[in-house]
């Protein structure tokens, strides 16, 4: 089980990016257009650079549901290869079969 900071950090950091994401898109879209003056492409870089760091979606970490666990992560089932396992021999996934050979 992760640390519960750790999850809530994360929890936190995807609130960020969600509540700032047109505003972050907007000024991107004004960076990239080449129509605008340089000096409007300025300042847009310059409001996306005092947006909070942790609205950025790269600093986004995929956490497994259940544990919180960061890595084994499948992203279909937003679950760690050791919850799957767990799960999966429960019976709890279903379709779900433990393979031997």
């Amino acid at each position: 089980m992760a640390k519960k900071s750790m999850v809530e950090r994360d929890l936190k950091r995807r609130r960020l990016a969600k509540k700032f994401d047109n505003k972050r898109q907007s000024l991107k879209a004004v960076m990239k257009d080449e129509k605008s003056s340089p000096e409007d492409r300025f300042k847009a870089a310059l409001k996306l650079a005092e947006l909070p760091r942790n609205a950025s979606p790269t600093r986004i970490r995929n956490r497994c549901l259940v544990t919180g666990r960061p890595r084994g992560y499948y992203r279909k089932l937003k679950m760690s290869r050791i919850a799957l396992r767990e799960l999966g021999s429960h019976g709890k996934i279903p379709g779900l079969v433990k393979s031997s050979w």
